[in-house]
């Protein structure tokens, strides 16, 4: 589970779905990542997408 900061300024706690954990992709602090907010409660979400860097040379 990672807080998660959003663009607004909110801050939601997030844990990493199923598809990302069974694909072997690491996460770490400071990475942008898409993230589903549960309907039911809007201080957690899904992480369901890790963005790629703009400033990185990959």
């Amino acid at each position: 589970m990672f807080w998660v900061l959003l663009d607004n300024e909110n801050l939601i706690l997030g844990y990493v779905s199923g598809r990302i954990r069974r694909s072997s992709i690491r996460i770490l602090p400071g990475d942008r990542v898409k993230i589903e907010v549960s309907r039911y409660d809007s201080t957690r979400g899904r992480i369901i997408y890790r963005l790629r860097n703009k400033d990185s040379n990959d």
